[in-house]
């Protein structure tokens, strides 16, 4: 048995593996489900018992020494295959490419950040929400005309349940969970039932605002949307309010901002007017503090709305709603330098 143990050693040093032919012939005669080592594992009944054990560590220095010689070869051609490429290691490697963010993401941030500054925290609700967050909190009894401004998604299954119309619903669950003085934004996507258009989708973003203290007034929504005005188009920028009506404010106002293109001196987007008109806003209504709990004989506030779409429009220039949700990256590409 150790003469032939021997033998197979000289074999396994003797070999020459040039190729990888002959490195596959070597591994089947040495290392294969058939190799000639097994042989040697079926003859050791035949050794007697006290070199069964020695016997047995030769066969396996045997079979290890022809592996090593199989890894040495293979190791040594991927090495020749590597050099041989014509990879250049020393090129400078390509650039990846980063993306880029999407413009509400980005004019999301931007208003969120400027709010935060002047200490508003930011507040978040459910998108499917329940008839009265939505609109009986909020100074719309189920039989009020008002509800009639917006076609609503309701759910089928339970009418009490709908795709928010608006982020006010957010505002509804932090004045009932939370004392004045309350101070928050609430940014969100919301659903309205309307064409998809240039002009208008099914769905939008907003960012809508609350502050609810003692002794808070009209003046101070103006100052604090003059503020964020400024800090938004630039410190040239000027804010005109005009009488509006909603629901759940009085008195209400539409916010218009001076055209930061023209220097309000009138061009094709701001419909030659010199004002682009960019949110609403108005003084709490007492009734809707009631509904939340809150005494209106002793707090007051002000809250304020704006779509996030109409905004980036007006930064960007972007003439077309459905640019949006498109994911056409010819378009997304372009906000690359607002990052």
């Amino acid at each position: 048995m150790e003469n032939k143990i021997e033998e197979f050693e000289k074999d396994i040093e003797k070999l020459l593996i040039s190729s990888k032919e002959e490195a596959e012939s070597f591994r089947i005669r040495f290392l294969g489900s058939k190799n000639v080592l097994k042989n040697l594992f079926s003859e050791i009944k035949n050794v007697p018992q006290d070199k069964r054990k020695s016997v047995g560590q030769l066969i396996n220095k045997l079979k290890n020494k022809a592996q090593d010689k199989l890894d040495k070869f293979t190791h040594s051609a991927d090495n020749q295959e590597d050099e041989s490429s014509d990879l250049d290691l020393t090129l400078p490697g390509e650039n990846v490419s980063l993306g880029s963010r999407h413009p509400i993401s980005l004019v999301t941030e931007q208003i969120v950040d400027i709010f935060k500054r002047i200490g508003f925290n930011v507040s978040e609700g459910p998108e499917i929400e329940d008839d009265w967050h939505n609109f009986s909190a909020l100074n719309l009894p189920e039989e009020h005309p008002a509800r009639d401004m917006q076609d609503t998604f309701f759910i089928e299954k339970d009418p009490d349940y709908l795709l928010r119309t608006h982020t006010s619903s957010v505002q509804v669950r932090v004045m009932e969970n939370e004392k004045p003085p309350i101070r928050t934004i609430t940014p969100g996507r919301v659903f309205r039932n309307e064409a998809i258009s240039a002009r208008a989708h099914c769905f939008f973003h907003q960012v809508e605002g609350l502050y609810i203290d003692k002794d808070v007034s009209f003046a101070d929504l103006k100052q604090t949307l003059d503020f964020f005005a400024k800090e938004l188009f630039g410190e040239t920028a000027k804010i005109r309010m005009r009488p509006s009506y909603f629901p759940f404010t009085e008195p209400s106002a539409e916010v218009d901002v001076s055209c930061t293109l023209c220097a309000t001196k009138g061009c094709n987007v701001c419909k030659y007017t010199g004002w682009l008109e960019i949110l609403g806003c108005g003084m709490v209504d007492p009734n809707v503090l009631k509904n939340c709990g809150i005494d209106p004989e002793v707090y007051s506030g002000f809250a304020f709305g704006m779509g996030v779409e109409r905004i980036a429009q007006l930064k960007y220039q972007v003439k077309d709603l459905r640019l949006y949700s498109e994911n056409d990256v010819r378009f997304l590409n372009q906000f690359k330098s607002a990052l």
